[in-house]
C-alpha cells in the first residue's frame, strides 16, 4: 500500500539531466562515464529535501543545479544519504555536503569511516585505475566532518518534510551497503542491490531488462538472494536503480525483474564455479559472463539491438563482474 500526500509539481521547464519520476522524486543524470548510467536521487516533500547517491565529485554543479531548478535553497537539503560508498555512488557526497550547511550524511556503518576519511577508498582505487583515470573519472575526494556523518541501522527510519524513508541492511552486492524503503512512492532506491538496467535495452512492451552486478569486492550471491527477497516483501511498484533510474511498470513488472534477477545470479555463481580452476580464468569468465548477458537481452529484446552493441554497452560491467566473482571464488579457497 502507498500513501498519498500532497506533493508540489515540477517546474514546467527543467534541465536536460534532471527528470521528473512522480511523487517528489527526481533523478539526476550524473554524466558519469556516458548519459542516462549514474544516476543521483533527489527527495523532495513540504519543502524539505534529500539526496540519495550523488555520483562523482564531478556530478556537483548538476546537483545543486537540481536545487536552483526546483526553487530549494542549499538549506532545504536534511540528508545526503549514500547507498554505498562506491565511488560512482559517494564520490561526489563530501563536495556536496560541504555546500549543505544543514544537511546530515547518513551512510552505513561499515561505511561510515571511510565518508570521514576517504584516503583508503582512493588508495584502493588508485591501485586499480592509476592516478590519470582516478582524476578525470572520480576527481578528488572529499571528506565529511566526523560531527555531520552518522551511521545507519537496520530498520532506521528518517523523515523528509512529511515522508518516512525506512532504511535496511542490504549486503551481497557490499557489505556496507543500505537500501531505502519510500512508502509515499511505493519503490526502494537500491543502489546496486536490485542490478542494472540501462534505458538502451527497454523493449516497449516487455519492459525493461536487467543484470545484477557482481562488482569486486565483496559480491556474496546468497547473501544478494536474501537482500532483494527483503526487498520484495514490500510489494513494490517500482525500483529507482542508480544505473540508471526507476523500472518497474507495477507490482507485477517488478516481480518479473525480481526474478529475471535471481536467475542470471544462480547463472554467475554456476559459472564462476565451473570456472574456478581454468587455466586463464578471468578471461573465461569475461567470455561466459558476455554470452550470458547477450543471450538474455536477445530473449527481451529480439533482433533490435545486435550483439556487438550489447558487448559495446556491457563492456565495463562484464569486466567488473568477472573481477568480483574472481575474488569471490578466492575467497571460497580460504579455510574458515
Amino acid at each position: 500500500m502507498t500513501l498519498t500526500t500532497a506533493l508540489p509539481s515540477a517546474p514546467a521547464s527543467l534541465p536536460a539531466y534532471l527528470e521528473p519520476l512522480g511523487h517528489g522524486v527526481y533523478a539526476i543524470d550524473t554524466a558519469f562515464q556516458r548519459d542516462h548510467f549514474d544516476a543521483a536521487y533527489l527527495v523532495v516533500d513540504s519543502g524539505r529535501a534529500a539526496f540519495i547517491d550523488t555520483g562523482t565529485r564531478h556530478a556537483l554543479p548538476r546537483l545543486l543545479g537540481a536545487l536552483e531548478a526546483l526553487g530549494l535553497a542549499r538549506d532545504a537539503v536534511d540528508w545526503v544519504i549514500p547507498t554505498h560508498v562506491h565511488l560512482d555512488h559517494a564520490g561526489g557526497v563530501g563536495p556536496l555536503m560541504a555546500e549543505l550547511p544543514a544537511a546530515t550524511m547518513l551512510a552505513h556503518p561499515r561505511g561510515l569511516r571511510h565518508m570521514v576519511d576517504p584516503s583508503a577508498l582512493w588508495a584502493g582505487a588508485l591501485a586499480v585505475y592509476g592516478e590519470e583515470e582516478m582524476r578525470r573519472s572520480y576527481g578528488e575526494l572529499v571528506g565529511v566532518p566526523e560531527s555531520r556523518a552518522v551511521a545507519s541501522t537496520d530498520e532506521q527510519r528518517v523523515t523528509v518534510g512529511g515522508r518516512m524513508l525506512r532504511l535496511i541492511d542490504t549486503p551481497g552486492h557490499a557489505r556496507h551497503h543500505h537500501c531505502l524503503w519510500d512508502e509515499t512512492s511505493g519503490g526502494w532506491f537500491t543502489g546496486d542491490t536490485f542490478g542494472l538496467s540501462y534505458r538502451e535495452f527497454d523493449n516497449p512492451e516487455r519492459g525493461a531488462w536487467i543484470m545484477p552486478t557482481s562488482t569486486p569486492v565483496q559480491f556474496e550471491p546468497d547473501a544478494l538472494r536474501a537482500s532483494i527477497g527483503r526487498m520484495m516483501a514490500t510489494r513494490p511498484s517500482k525500483m529507482y536503480l542508480t544505473h540508471y533510474s526507476v523500472v518497474g511498470r507495477d507490482e507485477a513488472d517488478v516481480e518479473r525483474l525480481a526474478a529475471l534477477l535471481i536467475a542470471q545470479i544462480d547463472e554467475m555463481e554456476a559459472i564462476a564455479l565451473r570456472l574456478k580452476d581454468a587455466p586463464d580464468r578471468h578471461a573465461a569468465l569475461k567470455r561466459e559472463l558476455l554470452a550470458l548477458y547477450q543471450r538474455r537481452v536477445h530473449d527481451h529484446c529480439g533482433d533490435r539491438l545486435p550483439p556487438t552493441r550489447v558487448a559495446a554497452l556491457l563492456a565495463m560491467d562484464v569486466e567488473l563482474n568477472a573481477q568480483g566473482l574472481g575474488v569471490w571464488l578466492d575467497r571460497l579457497k580460504r579455510p574458515g
